[in-house]
């Protein structure tokens, strides 16, 4: 997902501080999380996500010697980790389909082997929006891969519905940075999402009737004409979103945090009345760069702050029966610019 791109530069620009953990894993105020245990070791990892049986996760990594992501999975014990993409090009935003015998994910390994070129940060921060993104469908062994999406323009992020019937996910194929579904094979794609600007990362609630996404919409003129222009570079600047809800069909769209802050990855509790994020709304340094998991009521009401890490916690999923959650971190890394995979027994 674009995000991982955040992580990177996050990581590149801030030291690694270790100040106030217990155990490495751990820091004070984390009472929602216990038992936390590191799956990856080295590295950058991120977008960890259960397979819907909660015995594996799928996830995206860039280790090997490889200079871009690569999928993987592995078991929530961190034990059999394979990569099933193509070993091609880069890679991002995979999910398991219902079954477990097939995987989603985006790849660019159709517009060549080698990784994309990473954006220009002369002019500020910036994510790459690359156009040579498509979806794939492929078996859970990463064997026979068969592109789903074939628009022109970028097509990722990913995610299956709970009945494992739809898949939603993010396009510029007409001409924005917008949310979509299609059947899960691929066929009667239906736009979600209208309003300018960026509308993308979306997760399906836990009974399917709703979409938790993050989003910006630029505003007065000025906000407009540098959005329409970074896109035209497919780039967007990821210093301002939100987090949103909507019906599953695009209807009722409702804004839920008003934070002012780069806030992303959101995605429901298993009860459907809240929704978990990362956001840098609690840093306390100038720019910006510390990220935390934070929960909110689907209301808006109730803002908690989750972690307590200084430098990077963000992309949080619940297992199936909502008793542990998953998220990377760079807590306890073995050298500046390590993100890995942790897994804790979540308490309500």
């Amino acid at each position: 997902m674009i995000s991982k791109l955040f992580v990177a530069v996050v990581l590149f620009s801030f030291s690694l501080s270790v100040a106030g953990q217990t155990n490495g894993l751990s820091m004070p105020g984390e009472k929602r999380l216990q038992n936390i245990k590191q799956l990856t070791n080295g590295g950058e990892n991120a977008e960890a996500y259960f397979s819907f049986d909660g015995k594996k996760l799928i996830f995206q990594s860039k280790r090997d010697g490889r200079q871009c992501d690569q999928i993987y999975t592995m078991n929530i014990d961190g034990s059999d980790v394979r990569m099933v993409s193509t070993g091609k090009g880069r890679t991002t935003c995979s999910y398991f389909q219902k079954n477990g015998k097939k995987i989603v994910y985006g790849s660019t390994h159709l517009a060549g082997d080698a990784c994309p070129p990473a954006p220009d940060f002369s002019q500020g921060y910036v994510w790459a929006i690359y156009p040579s993104y498509d979806i794939f469908v492929a078996n859970a062994d990463g064997s026979k891969p068969k592109q789903l999406t074939k628009e022109a323009g970028y097509d990722a992020e990913a995610t299956i519905s709970p009945d494992g019937k739809k898949i939603v996910f993010t396009s510029t194929r007409d001409g924005d940075l917008d949310i979509y579904t299609m059947d899960i094979n691929g066929k009667n794609v239906k736009r979600l999402t209208t309003e300018l600007g960026y509308d993308g990362g979306p997760f399906f609630s836990p009974d399917g009737k709703q979409i938790v996404y993050r989003a910006f919409h630029p505003k007065t003129e000025a906000e407009i004409a540098r959005y329409k222009d970074r896109l035209k570079n497919d780039l967007i600047e990821p210093n301002n979103f939100e987090i949103w809800v909507m019906n599953a069909d695009g209807s009722n769209k409702r804004q839920i945090t008003k934070l002012g802050a780069a806030s992303f990855a959101p995605f429901f509790t298993p009860d459907g009345r809240s929704i978990i994020f990362s956001t840098n709304y609690f840093a306390k340094d100038p720019r910006k760069r510390n990220f935390e998991l934070a929960l909110i009521n689907v209301d808006g009401t109730g803002l908690e702050q989750v972690t307590f890490n200084e430098t990077f916690d963000g992309f949080p999923m619940f297992s199936p029966d909502g008793k542990k959650l998953v998220f990377a971190s760079n807590r306890n890394a073995a050298k500046e610019g390590d993100t890995n995979v942790f897994i804790a027994d979540w308490v309500k």
